[in-house]
């Protein structure tokens, strides 16, 4: 739980609360759990973006809130559309001025956000245009949920709604452990948002210690791993968090998740001409995933300003599924989504 300041000069943003911790508030306030429900109700049934707009609420606590609370606004500086139509890209101001950016895919006719959780990434993944920008800070619970409601007024507009959120944009998750965590939790709340868990997926490059607390926590949400190499030598050139938790480490920490949580991890692999698509590789990859419930997401690189390298082409992408099946692994070929708006799995970068 966050520890909250509940001083007269510092407001608290009632976004970046989980239900929980607005009760304490109201409690500290002198009202009850029943107010801190109403409030909650307004805030993500009602989707109130201005206190003003609280208005079922009783009047002493609405002038609490004017006097000692804040929202979230995040402003939309960009907005583009992909030539299909299928994906929109937003960069979206926070309130310090930094940006980032968020994106909305439509997959047979349900929405997904890919939503992000810190202003830049410190991963460093040599093929990620956010890597390539360096870490500025992580993002509060309040402004990885203003992503989501800001999207779901987007497609209200046209009488459509949010499917499924996959915490995949700029950042790494759980580098950004108690903020992401926080900001789910307020997703999954049931008088709120009511988001099911089976419609939340988490993407880590491999911080172990994230997901050796998602297992003890069980965490109810999908998650997917980064691999890319099969081995710590072909991993650690392209993400260097690998020199940290080596595959071993990595993959017993996956095994403690599948354990404790009895279901499959999703394994993430970017596929790149002449470096990690060769049936060599492959073989690698499912002796490694062989006694690991998995399903292999393979991803065609997308291309970014700061690295050269190409995607595999469609008969190598099949050869090397091929391999897998043999090894009894199952797998999908990542379909892609907003490349012309430089949209796609590893091209968010907030420089505009």
């Amino acid at each position: 739980m966050q520890t909250i300041s509940l001083t007269e000069t510092t407001p608290i943003n009632l976004h970046d609360l989980t239900f929980v911790e607005l009760t304490a508030v109201c409690q500290t306030w002198g009202y009850s759990a029943y107010h801190a429900e109403q409030i909650w109700l307004g805030l993500y049934q009602n989707d109130a973006t201005e206190l003003s707009q609280l208005t079922h609420l009783r009047d002493d606590l609405r002038q609490k809130l004017a006097a000692q609370a804040t929202l979230t606004t995040l402003q939309q500086q960009i907005a583009i559309a992909s030539s299909d139509s299928l994906t929109r890209k937003f960069l979206l101001a926070l309130p310090d001025g930094q940006t980032i950016e968020t994106v909305l895919m439509q997959f047979k006719r349900r929405w997904t956000a890919c939503v992000s959780t810190q202003v830049g990434c410190a991963m460093g993944c040599v093929f990620c245009a956010t890597g390539q920008m360096g870490f500025t800070r992580h993002l509060t619970p309040g402004e990885i949920v203003g992503q989501i409601l800001f999207v779901n007024r987007q497609l209200a507009q046209t009488g459509e709604s949010l499917r499924n959120i996959v915490f995949m944009g700029m950042g790494e998750p759980l580098h950004n452990y108690n903020q992401t965590m926080a900001a789910i939790d307020i997703l999954l709340h049931h008088k709120g948002l009511a988001i099911a868990p089976k419609h939340i997926t988490v993407s880590t490059v491999g911080v172990v210690p994230g997901i050796l607390r998602l297992a003890e926590e069980k965490r109810p949400f999908r998650l997917a791993v980064s691999l890319h190499g099969a081995s710590d030598e072909d991993r650690q050139k392209l993400v260097p968090p690998a020199r940290r938790w080596p595959l071993a480490e990595l993959i017993a920490a996956c095994h403690t998740y599948t354990q404790a949580l009895n279901r499959h991890i999703l394994f993430e692999w970017t596929l790149i001409e002449g470096e990690n698509d060769t049936p060599e590789q492959a073989h690698a990859l499912g002796q490694l995933l062989q006694n690991v419930p998995s399903h292999v997401n393979l991803i065609p690189l997308n291309p970014t300003v700061g690295y050269n390298g190409r995607p595999t082409q469609r008969p190598q992408v099949k050869q090397f599924q091929a391999i897998l099946a043999g090894y009894g692994i199952p797998s999908t070929v990542r379909q892609r989504r907003g490349i012309d708006i430089a949209a796609g799995c590893g091209q968010l970068k907030a420089d505009r």
